[in-house]
């Protein structure tokens, strides 16, 4: 499982946009805003996202930005998603120390991340009382909800419940909610309850058509039946009728051009970068 955050070992430039490129499909989301080019920038100084060309939606970290930095990107005419992390910690965040205690292990390739027990009542609070309601009344359009594979990770039944507690707190809220990776939490979701729409609007899956090479900080493609999997799982969600997003980590132009073909056969959206650091290019 790979996690989307601000640091990593990786320190290259990102691709020419030109390769990243979606063109404006005209498709709306499942709040009816317009999805049209896509783009993830976790690692986006607030001025540097303000530089950004012809893109539509955005995925930022708001706990970075001022409401009056995100009214300005709304402005400008962007659809703004805002990252959260509902499943670990990470110890660069004000609030880690308060939480530590309900950590439960060591987050691989992530120095900086521990998971989190999602079934601590205080942690569920937290997120649906503090965290979430602070980001939202800055004006971004919804969440961009990482680490739900702590299920994936923790597979107890009080570990599921929390998770689907905090997801259903976060929807009644009235805000767009995209779930990044979580596919086995999804699978059993949508095994026991069906439509999986009461706790996702969305699914942002990473790496489907390529691969992080950790063991020699690079990237490549992706196995046949790792990449199979993921597409039958990304296709299941959308035959609910929810969005889908891709998000690709790769240089290879070649594989972009299989990954945008597949993308417009299938009516989804995708970001390809050459950096897990996902600064503005």
């Amino acid at each position: 499982m790979v996690a989307v955050m601000l640091v990593c070992m990786f320190n290259v430039l990102l691709a020419g946009t030109s390769k990243n490129e979606v063109k404006a499909s005209g498709r709306y989301n499942q709040t009816n805003k317009k999805i049209g080019k896509y783009g993830v920038f976790l690692g986006a100084e607030p001025e540097d996202v303000m530089k950004l060309k012809g893109y539509d939606t955005i995925v930022i970290d708001a706990q970075y930005f001022t409401k009056s930095q995100i009214k300005k990107l709304k402005k400008s005419g962007f659809t703004v998603y805002s990252y959260l992390n509902i499943g670990s910690v990470e110890n660069f965040r004000s609030y880690y120390k308060k939480y530590e205690k309900y950590t439960m292990g060591e987050y691989e390739h992530w120095e900086e991340e521990r998971w989190v027990d999602v079934s601590e009542k205080e942690w569920q609070n937290f997120i649906l009382k503090n965290l979430a309601p602070k980001i939202l009344n800055k004006g971004v359009d919804g969440l961009f909800i990482d680490n739900v594979d702590v299920y994936y990770n923790f597979k107890r039944n009080d570990i599921f419940n929390g998770v689907t507690k905090i997801l259903k707190g976060l929807k009644k809220m009235g805000t767009y909610v995209s779930i990044n990776g979580g596919d086995v939490y999804v699978t059993k979701y949508i095994s026991k309850y069906g439509n999986p729409s009461p706790v996702m609007d969305a699914v942002n899956q990473e790496t489907v058509f390529s691969a992080i090479d950790w063991e020699h900080n690079k990237f490549g493609k992706n196995k046949s039946s790792e990449r199979k999997y993921f597409q039958k799982y990304i296709e299941k969600v959308a035959s609910y009728g929810l969005d889908v997003y891709l998000l690709e980590y790769t240089k290879d132009a070649d594989l972009i051009k299989k990954i945008k073909k597949y993308c417009a056969n299938k009516g989804f959206s995708y970001y390809a970068s050459s950096t897990l650091e996902l600064k503005v290019p």
